[in-house]
């Protein structure tokens, strides 16, 4: 009988041996997934971004609290690094609180006002490595509004200033390029920017409005919706180029939307005002047809893209008499920050600041307010031949045909006393010159010169002669007849 019973004590032994492994195992907790190994609060004016830099991607819960406001972060399997703590708050976020719950690690973000969070995880990229990221953004409870309208600016009978939207690139979590010497794209672009933005202010006729004026980040489609609601009449996006390794590419470049862009985005617009009132060019899609609603998009998108085609080569040859270009021509992208339907819009890269000599003319000030100078000149350049409606420049347009046109018919008038005087005492007139000749007449206006052009085909397009057109434009006409892009000419009536 004793033997019998050993044996049966001895599996009971083992059976007990193994449930109590299995149960100290489920007393131990699990292993953390994911570290959070750092937390960034970057606050701006219309919303405020939190970033959890982690070291493997976690599973996660968001939501929110009233009364106060807060948001609530639940990191499965998470835990705090030993040098993470709470943070100071900042913009709308009023104090940061760390902690765990339920085996989780949670993080309270207490709010001065209610706030519409979105979050999304990041993988590595370039020196980070995985990161959640937490945006607060306004609630936006604003109508829709006409964006412009032609007969909104003559009405009030005063000449209005173009608005320029200026775009310092990147900022806030999101540095952009890295020269060699440590210099972040964000900060130089945001430099040639507040430049660039005085010299507009300074220019009689302009006005510029600035999508971000500190180190903090903006959604990029929320950069060309401040152009559309300032009713700007152009976008410039300020960048710097770089290239893998440090090469040794460098220039400037100038870029716009490209057609296969210009396509993708008419079909978001679309897709949008069936829910909301999207207003292109002062006119709303939402009660139009979705034929109509195309034609109507594609006709803004077009005119948008094609001006800014104008203008981009305007600033890309002014960037070239300040140094070298990347590309001597405007370059086609789909970039979203030149998807706005009815303001257009450039993106200048001003130079390669992954290049050693690039870099250290972004950080130089004296380069970069050359930089911004250049830029002011292609695009006061591009308003001073083709100005809006309603505003100074078009006002200083007529102006200086009209004075052209006065001093035309005054030369002329004195041409035919003198010629009275001289019949009267029997002298035969002299022959006239050609100038003498072109003044009699007032001219019809202006031309810009495109790439490709020439001047017999400027005169046959104006149904003008050539002599005419060469003689009230000597100045600018070279020996042989050949006219330069970007200049501009007087047209004679005939």
């Amino acid at each position: 009988m004793k033997g019998i019973r050993h044996p049966l004590l001895w599996i009971f032994s083992a059976l007990c041996g193994v449930l109590a492994c299995a149960v100290a195992a489920a007393a131990t907790p699990a292993a953390p997934s994911s570290t959070v190994k750092a937390v960034r609060i970057w606050g701006g004016p219309d919303a405020t971004r939190v970033i959890f830099e982690l070291t493997a991607p976690v599973d996660y819960r968001l939501f929110q609290l009233s009364k106060p406001d807060r948001v609530v972060i639940d990191l499965d399997n998470g835990d705090f690094g030993k040098d993470v703590a709470a943070k100071p708050g900042k913009g709308a976020v009023k104090d940061m609180r760390i902690g765990h719950y339920q085996g989780k690690a949670r993080v309270v973000l207490d709010l001065d006002e209610p706030a519409q969070p979105k979050s999304f995880l990041l993988n590595p990229t370039a020196q980070y490595g995985y990161r959640l990221i937490v945006d607060l953004g306004t609630p936006d409870t604003k109508p829709s509004q006409i964006v412009r309208t032609i007969d909104t600016d003559i009405a009030h009978g005063t000449p209005r200033p173009v608005v320029i939207a200026v775009d310092a690139g990147h900022g806030g979590d999101d540095p952009g390029a890295r020269g060699q010497g440590g210099t972040l794209e964000k900060t130089v672009t945001l430099e040639v920017a507040k430049d660039l933005a005085k010299l507009i202010d300074a220019q009689p006729g302009m006005h510029a409005v600035l999508t971000r004026t500190g180190d903090y980040y903006i959604p990029l489609q929320k950069r060309f919706q401040i152009a559309r609601e300032h009713k700007a009449d152009l976008f410039v996006s300020i960048h710097a180029n770089s290239c893998p390794d440090y090469c040794d590419a460098r220039g400037a470049s100038v870029w716009v939307l490209d057609p296969h862009g210009k396509q993708s985005e008419a079909g978001r617009w679309l897709a949008k005002s069936e829910n909301a009132s999207d207003l292109i060019g002062g006119v709303s899609l939402d009660n139009k047809s979705p034929t109509l609603a195309s034609v109507l998009l594609d006709l803004s998108q077009g005119a948008s893209m094609h001006a800014a085609h104008e203008v981009g080569g305007d600033v890309l040859a002014a960037l070239g008499k300040i140094g070298p270009l990347y590309r001597n021509t405007v370059q086609g992208a789909n970039f979203v920050v030149l998807r706005s339907p009815d303001v257009p819009s450039i993106l200048v890269e001003t130079a390669f600041i992954s290049n050693r000599a690039g870099e250290r003319r972004l950080d130089s000030s004296t380069d970069r307010g050359r930089l911004a100078q250049a830029i002011l000149a292609g695009v006061k350049q591009y308003f001073e031949t083709t100005p809006p409606p309603g505003t100074w420049f078009a006002e200083q347009r007529n102006l200086r045909l009209h004075l052209t046109s006065d001093a035309a018919t005054r030369l002329a008038s004195a041409n035919r006393a003198a010629s009275r005087t001289r019949s009267a005492i029997t002298d035969p007139p002299p022959p006239r010159p050609a100038a003498v000749k072109a003044a009699d007449d007032a001219f019809q206006g202006m031309h810009k010169v495109t790439r490709g052009e020439t001047l017999s085909g400027i005169a046959q397009r104006y149904g003008i002669s050539m002599n005419a057109l060469r003689s009230v434009n000597s100045s600018k006409v070279q020996t042989g007849g050949g006219i330069q892009a970007g200049q501009v000419l007087l047209i004679p009536n005939s």
